[in-house]
């Protein structure tokens, strides 16, 4: 497939990949909702809101109007928030070409549906088109400073997965093919909720011991919803599960992090959120979670506690205590 890439999407995620691509040799279009932010991009060939000190290749072409940026694209990729994912790709769906490969680059669960990004692409498109998913450790800063990078692009459809590795790989940018689509959602998407309670024992301030320990746990319940939804275990302890989950929950750009640090320092959720420019998504992806995980009947001990807090119903420390002093029990 010789077409563009469409990058549906101009924030820090879009952006990175649209530098990436290009610096790769590939004609990218980037597509966004801001006009006035596209302009100065286009100036400034850079993008001064989210990524300002990378940047943009001349080659990257700018539109807010999705016909230019979809029509003729082999690979249109979903790089906006969970939450707004189904409307953009229910406006792009008209427009796209009859082999066009979606790749989805949100990591999030719909908060009504329950839906993985995949399925919500599957449902707007009537599945006449391939979807891909493309998760794993991966900071977007880093991946547009060129720094090396190794994720994965998940798909029931072999083929598909094939040409998203060979065409959006790059000298630093490494990626592997995975069938368990499930898996590598659930990963990317509970990963956000854990990084808040690492955020939160980082902000109290309970040392080294109780992260490690929140992590372990943290994956334990992932991989406890992966399972439940139908993947496969050993698929969360690779890049999707454990190498995004330790990245997110210790590294210094991870915005739910951030976000976990500023309750665990006492500040409340909609004074962090007002000044945040990018959206943390385990805020609206934990009670998502839970709702996923009533369904199968099964417990998330710290999503739940981060609910609490996330709804005031919660001191962060109190959570921590309650955490603890749950009843013991083998470890799954």
């Amino acid at each position: 497939m010789k077409g563009h890439v469409a990058i549906l999407g101009a924030g820090t995620w879009g952006t990175a990949l649209a530098v990436h691509l290009s610096r790769s040799g590939r004609d990218v279009r980037l597509w966004g909702r801001d006009a006035d932010l596209l302009l100065q991009m286009h100036r400034a060939r850079s993008n001064p809101r989210y990524l300002p000190d990378v940047p943009l290749d001349a080659s990257i072409q700018m539109s807010a109007a999705l016909r230019d940026a979809v029509s003729g694209a082999s690979y249109v990729v979903l790089a906006v928030p969970s939450h707004g994912l189904r409307a953009v790709v229910r406006d792009a769906s008209p427009l796209l070409s009859s082999d066009a490969v979606l790749v989805s680059a949100a990591k999030g669960l719909e908060e009504r549906s329950l839906a993985r990004m995949s399925e919500a692409l599957w449902a707007e498109t009537g599945g006449t088109h391939s979807v891909v998913v493309l998760s794993g450790p991966s900071f977007a800063e880093e991946v547009a400073r060129g720094l090396p990078t190794a994720v994965l692009a998940a798909s029931t459809d072999a083929n598909a997965a094939s040409r998203v590795q060979e065409h959006f790989r790059g000298p630093a940018f490494r990626i592997y093919a995975s069938d368990d689509v499930t898996g590598v959602e659930i990963g990317g998407a509970l990963k956000n909720v854990i990084a808040i309670a690492a955020g939160v024992v980082q902000g109290i301030g309970l040392g080294y011991n109780s992260m490690a320990a929140l992590i372990t746990r943290g994956l334990a319940e992932i991989s406890r919803l992966a399972s439940a939804e139908g993947g496969r275990r050993e698929t969360l302890a690779g890049l999707a599960g454990l190498g995004d989950l330790v990245l997110t929950c210790t590294g210094d750009l991870s915005r739910n992090r951030r976000v976990g640090m500023e309750l665990g320092r006492g500040r409340k959720l909609d004074e962090i959120l007002s000044s945040m420019h990018t959206v943390a998504e385990g805020v609206r992806t934990t009670g998502v979670a839970l709702d996923l995980a009533g369904r199968h009947g099964i417990e998330l001990p710290i999503a739940c506690q981060m609910k609490r807090v996330l709804d005031g119903e919660s001191s962060p420390r109190a959570a921590v205590e309650a955490l603890m002093i749950r009843k013991q029990k083998t470890e799954d």
